[in-house]
């Protein structure tokens, strides 16, 4: 039987238990920790190494500072980020959540028959086969914990089904000579959204949109409360939104190196420590790096050196 270890991230004590709960519930699912923060999670992440991270991604109290950009720091200190579930209230980011690559998109309070789904992707990606019974929830349990703490919800939805299951979907609706239904419409467009790949930017002004692929992207550079994007082909667009913003939606190969660049790593051609500088291939530009983004750097190099390596 193949066992999945999970950790749970939510700054809700009470919904941290309830979660656990949920997961326990099934035989193969190990918990091996929580946490109520951003840098809490970080650390439990690190210690546990677990194969699942349940994460609440819309924060409610501002100290907690969780969200999406938790996501985008695990790739900052680990080569193989574990599979994200988030865990939360509405289905308001559930797009901004597929760009990060989560691995399912829950809402709470969870449910034993939607978390089985997962479950079963799980087992299937392993190749083995589980039984995907799980341990009757009583009401005891749920009551233990909302003692705890005040505050509870009554529905939970799961809007990204399993994968499989909506690829087909979308084949029978191309197929078939009935005419889509709106369900139909919505779960291919899911659909759609969950095989695209790339990372595409729309920089919107005034009516106009552009259209910009990320990995054609060599580096963000920051202008006040705009940031200037550097292309591949030699031209430059502004966007109006700060570079900070960038840095909480673009994930790896993207790094912040200092307090007014951010680099994808895929363009850099040299990195000199003594000088503190990144070199940007087929340019003669040279993005410098501060001390304080010492440790980014590090991880760009061990990033760089886990790929298709050869040092000589």
């Amino acid at each position: 039987m193949k066992d999945f270890t999970f950790i749970v991230i939510d700054e809700n004590p009470n919904e941290v238990l309830k979660t656990k709960a949920v997961a326990e519930s099934f035989q193969n699912l190990l918990y091996l920790g929580s946490a109520t923060s951003y840098d809490e999670g970080i650390d439990c992440v690190l210690e546990h190494q677990p194969d699942l991270v349940f994460l609440e991604i819309q924060s409610q109290d501002s100290t907690s500072e969780l969200s999406l950009s938790f996501i985008n720091a695990l790739y900052r200190y680990m080569s193989v980020v574990p599979k994200i579930v988030v865990t939360t209230t509405t289905p308001n980011l559930a797009y901004e959540a597929i760009k990060y690559g989560v691995y399912d998109y829950l809402l709470k309070p969870l449910d034993q028959k939607e978390l089985r789904k997962t479950l079963a992707r799980l087992n299937k990606e392993a190749n083995v086969t589980v039984p995907l019974t799980a341990s009757p929830l009583t009401i005891q349990t749920v009551k233990a914990s909302k003692n705890e703490e005040h505050g509870d919800s009554n529905v939970e939805v799961l809007l990204i089904d399993e994968e499989e299951n909506e690829v087909e979907e979308h084949s029978r609706t191309e197929s078939s000579s009935e005419p889509l239904t709106d369900a139909n419409k919505e779960r291919s467009i899911t659909t759609i959204v969950q095989k695209e790949k790339p990372l595409v930017l729309c920089v919107k002004s005034y009516g106009d949109y552009r259209y910009i692929d990320a990995a054609d992207i060599c580096y963000l550079q920051a202008d006040n409360n705009s940031t200037d994007l550097h292309l591949s082909n030699g031209e430059m667009i502004t966007a109006f939104k700060t570079l900070k913003h960038f840095e909480s939606v673009l994930k790896n190969p993207f790094f912040r190196i200092h307090n007014s660049y951010i680099v994808n790593i895929d363009f850099i051609s040299r990195i000199h420590t003594g000088n503190a500088v990144c070199h940007i291939k087929n340019t003669t530009t040279k993005l410098p790096f501060s001390k304080s983004y010492k440790e980014t750097i590090d991880e760009i190099i061990s990033v760089i050196a886990s790929g298709n390596y050869l040092e000589i």
